[in-house]
């Protein structure tokens, strides 16, 4: 697997499900939390292992919405965002569609225009500085109900806010509890102004919210998708149609959503058929990122090399970037991997 590692560290990649405050790392959670000390954020990284250990889903949002209380400031936006994308370069991540939830900030009193300038500075500092493209995916907080709904397609749909690198509409949080269908009119506006629709669904819940998902929503790609592996109909419709998971192995232990990853649906996707994209959600909560994930995908499926540059074409193949973007980063895995596997 050594060398495997090494192949993986290399390899340019896309990453489609990682959230934005999410991926703050230690150093950026500490950071954050030293400018903002009456917050119960630890400020010391090594602490931030204990802080950062889930004992289910709930506590896990819990913690989530903890460290989003971080972000007070534009000057907070920014900084997470920059510090993101250097963290994301140094994987060979050349492209990423980073989940933004634009409520918890605006509804922390950070003005919305002041929050689009921030993430879009950082947006074009970070492609000009490393190398790496952010689009951005707004995603309404279901724990928040239909207010934030409101808020969130407004935000994505006006024109003066929305801003350049926005490509799509999500919907994340608790599943339990958190009906899909109720949140079709705003995804119906969202799609109405161009932007492509890739809700969470079946990560805690059974196959029928993937189907919500797909049928009230129009899901172009699926958030997790978990228990699609427990509906034979929904894996050959899933596999029929080229609707993409976004599959995130350690992310689907840690928050208990799957008890082992030997027990993980992910070979079950493959056989039927299921288009695959491997990502890493919130990789410094989880203790991982996105290599960490392929090397998680190759062993999980007994993949080598040529098999683990297919994974990361499928990810391009299935985002959201234009064609001649595609063809460029699709050219750059294959000569990257041909040049690895030459004598």
């Amino acid at each position: 697997m050594t060398d495997l590692h090494a192949f993986i560290a290399g390899l340019p990649k896309a990453e489609l499900h990682v959230h934005h405050v999410g991926s703050a790392s230690p150093r950026i959670v500490s950071e954050l939390a030293a400018r903002h000390p009456d917050s119960k954020v630890p400020t010391d990284p090594e602490a931030l292992a204990d802080y950062f250990t889930f004992t289910d889903f709930a506590h896990f949002i819990d913690v989530y919405l903890s460290v989003v209380d971080l972000i007070r400031t534009p000057e907070d936006v920014r900084l997470l965002t920059y510090e993101v994308a250097r963290d994301m370069a140094r994987q060979q991540i050349r492209y990423a569609e980073l989940t933004i939830t634009p409520f918890s900030s605006t509804r922390r009193g950070i003005d919305e225009g002041a929050f689009m300038d921030a993430i879009e500075d950082a947006r074009k500092a970070a492609e000009a500085d490393f190398g790496t493209a952010l689009r951005w995916c707004f995603d309404i907080p279901g724990e928040a109900g239909l207010e934030s709904a409101e808020e969130t397609v407004r935000l994505a749909t006006t024109d003066r806010l929305r801003p350049e690198g926005l490509v799509s509409f999500g919907l994340g949080g608790p599943e339990i509890g958190v009906p899909r269908p109720q949140f079709k009119p705003y995804f119906d506006r969202a799609i109405a102004a161009g932007l492509h629709s890739v809700p969470h669904a079946g990560e805690t819940t059974g196959p029928e919210t993937v189907w919500s998902a797909l049928t009230d929503l129009r899901a172009e790609r699926i958030g997790h998708g978990t228990s699609s592996a427990r509906d034979p109909e929904l894996l050959a419709h899933l596999a029929g149609h080229r609707i993409p998971l976004e599959v995130c192995p350690t992310s689907n232990i840690a928050t208990r959503a799957v008890r082992t990853l030997d027990e993980h649906p992910l070979r079950a996707f493959v056989d039927a058929g299921v288009v695959v994209t491997i990502n890493s959600d919130d990789p410094p909560m989880f203790g991982t990122d996105l290599n960490n994930e392929y090397a998680v995908a190759a062993r999980l499926l007994g993949l080598d090399e040529q098999g683990l540059a297919a994974l990361a074409r499928n990810a391009v193949e299935a985002s959201f970037l234009d064609a001649p973007g595609k063809a460029a980063l699709t050219a750059e895995i294959d000569t990257y991997t041909a040049g690895w596997l030459a004598p």
